[in-house]
């Protein structure tokens, strides 16, 4: 099989971002963004969807960081997986920290749209911003040309909601992206082709 690795670089006038993805990895992660919070929530990622990622990011705004993270990372999945032949495409996942419950269902079909559920009671996520969350998830449903539909089903406490949603992010992604032996080398789509 051939490897499912991408590596994407973003430097704007704004921010200036280095990803580096294997979507066939052991869950290792090097991520530095400069914002501790989204730092962990990114981390979540590859432990829980057993992905190799390593970030590095840096801008003097934090809604930019996060946005062109997002585009970047969005991106590389997209060019990891290539033609998305023989993947299971789509998948969701149902995840609980502490007292907050998320859900997650994503398709890898091509077609770009999101819709995510998820109020914070804080303005602020440890140090991140409660509404970039929301903005990540879409900024990166729109690069990687998947359907994300997120929803915090229950919860009190804001970084238990923002991190459970992160954590099923990662377990519908990790189960989308898979390889299924039943459909090797072909494109899971009666139209055998996803764009996008």
């Amino acid at each position: 099989m051939t490897e499912r690795k991408a590596k994407v670089v973003r430097e704007t006038a704004e921010t200036n971002v280095k990803v580096e993805l294997n979507i066939d990895g052991s869950g290792q992660f090097q991520i530095t963004t400069g914002i501790r919070m989204f730092d962990h929530l990114l981390s979540q990622l590859a432990q829980h969807g057993v992905f190799d990622i390593k970030i590095s990011a840096s801008g003097p705004d934090q809604h930019h960081v996060v946005e062109d993270v997002a585009i970047s990372l969005g991106k590389a999945f997209k060019q990891a997986l290539r033609e998305k032949q023989g993947i299971v495409r789509m998948a969701h996942a149902v995840v609980p920290m502490d007292e907050a419950l998320a859900a997650v269902a994503v398709d890898i079909g091509g077609r770009v749209y999101s819709t995510i559920e998820a109020d914070f009671d804080e303005a602020t996520v440890g140090d991140l911003d409660a509404d970039l969350v929301r903005h990540f998830l879409v900024s990166f449903a729109s690069e990687a040309k998947i359907n994300l539909h997120a929803k915090v089903l229950s919860g009190i406490n804001d970084h238990h909601k923002a991190e459970a949603l992160f954590k099923a992010l990662a377990r519908a992604l990790d189960s989308a992206t898979r390889i299924d032996e039943r459909i090797l080398g072909r494109i899971p789509s009666t139209k055998e082709v996803i764009e996008g």
